[in-house]
């Protein structure tokens, strides 16, 4: 006990150092930060050597400075087996190559422990991502769901429980991509973990990821209630989507932006263009040239922008960097 107490005291120590030596600290309020989701492996395809395009490891993709948060895909049914939630991380973690907590259907991925706490070291945000598109996010009324947000800071953030998918690693905070379902009871699940993230010390965030149309017909009210870190606005598989960027009767992220300075609780909170990172989504892609002039165009106009969102890490990389591509646009100024 003595040993894993020193070994722990060690590593905190060496990860503090890290940071204090050069590494800047994840800030939500710039407007160059580029945000990727991990764990689902949207490009799919097999990698013979395993070293490239197939989803490689969380760790893998902190080794640079392009990434700044990681929401970690996806957390999909709040209510599994045992009562507590499931979740879905590829080939990552899956019950093919982790075990699932006896009694529940939750898996116990507990070795990404220490990748998550390397990019935490480089200065990363790391999340848990509550829903995507099958994703099952539901309550059945005010009171459960508030007593939910205990079980969320207990599994992942400042909390405890023998039952914490990610070992000891403490993520940064949750997204929302709620793409179906009821929003009862969100408004009262997210106070309630919000009030436990404010009695910490640490930094904890809460960012949703709605459709471009507005307001978003699965969380637009919760949105207008809570108040939200950041909002990756997915402008894509819509009408309002990057492909319409040059109809201003369609692209809409002024509406964002008014919905930021007039609507939100949070009048900090920070509007990012969420893209696919490929042209294997169902329409929006747009290449980094076209990307760039959209971004430096955008963060002229707007003051509510954070950033840029991409879906996801693995097609990214497949496709040349985009990401890089993307970071690049996001800090030059022209």
């Amino acid at each position: 006990m003595v040993v894993a107490g020193f070994l722990r005291l060690t590593l905190s120590s060496l990860l503090l150092g890290i940071m204090t030596h050069g590494t800047v600290a994840f800030d939500m309020l710039s407007n160059e930060n580029l945000a990727v989701y991990w764990g689902q492996n949207s490009y799919g395809a097999i990698n013979p050597d395993n070293t490239a395009h197939w989803q490689q490891t969380l760790s893998y993709y902190c080794k640079d400075n392009v990434i700044d948060t990681f929401p970690i895909a996806f957390l999909v049914d709040s209510y599994a087996e045992g009562n507590l939630p499931s979740i879905d991380l590829a080939n990552i973690c899956n019950s093919g190559n982790a075990d699932y907590f006896p009694g529940t259907g939750l898996l116990n991925c507990s070795f990404l422990a220490s990748d998550i706490e390397m990019c935490q070291s480089a200065g990363k945000a790391v999340t848990i991502s509550l829903g995507g598109g099958s994703g099952n996010i539901h309550f059945q009324n005010d009171a459960q769901a508030a007593a939910y947000a205990k079980t969320i800071w207990n599994l992942f953030l400042g909390g405890t429980s023998k039952t914490r998918p990610f070992g000891s690693a403490i993520l940064d905070g949750i997204d929302m991509d709620i793409e179906g379902g009821s929003q009862t009871g969100y408004v009262s699940f997210l106070t309630a973990l919000r009030k436990l993230m404010n009695r910490s010390k640490k930094k904890y965030y809460i960012t949703a990821a709605p459709q471009c149309p507005y307001p978003d017909g699965y969380i637009g009210k919760t949105l207008n209630t809570v108040g939200f870190d950041a909002v990756y606005v997915q402008f894509y598989n819509n009408y309002c989507g990057l492909k319409h960027y040059n109809n201003r009767n369609d692209w809409n992220f002024a509406t964002w932006d008014k919905w930021a300075k007039n609507v939100s609780p949070n009048r900090d909170v920070k509007v990012y263009i969420g893209a696919p990172a490929s042209s294997a989504a169902g329409s929006g892609y747009v290449n980094s040239k076209q990307m760039t002039t959209i971004i430096q165009q955008t963060r002229s106009n707007y003051s509510s922008f954070g950033g840029v969102m991409l879906w996801d890490v693995s097609d990214a990389h497949a496709n040349h960097r985009y990401d890089k591509a993307v970071k690049q646009a996001l800090k030059s100024h022209p």
